[in-house]
């Protein structure tokens, strides 16, 4: 298991669409996937695109992921670099 924070840079924050692309990355890994929210301490399954939308995620909200599985070091890899690329947005 390994686990890395990174902080949503997207000026609208973790919408419909950046959760998407995230359920849509991470459920492309066998590992099982975690966020957790620092500030409440409240934990979702990374894959779950109902639990991410749950987090009322802004700009500026730092996350911990999780990865946890045969591809937990790729998967993490990729999954934070999504996050800090802002998802794509301008």
């Amino acid at each position: 298991m390994i686990t890395k924070e990174a902080t949503i840079r997207n000026a609208t924050g973790f919408h419909i669409r950046p959760a998407q692309l995230f359920t849509e990355k991470a459920n492309a890994f066998k590992s099982t996937i975690t966020i957790k929210v620092l500030a409440t301490n409240t934990e979702v399954d990374g894959k779950s695109i109902l639990g991410l939308m749950t987090l009322g995620l802004e700009k500026g909200s730092v996350i911990t992921i999780t990865a946890n599985g045969e591809d937990e070091e790729q998967a993490l890899d990729e999954l934070v670099k999504l996050v800090e690329s802002g998802f794509g947005e301008a």
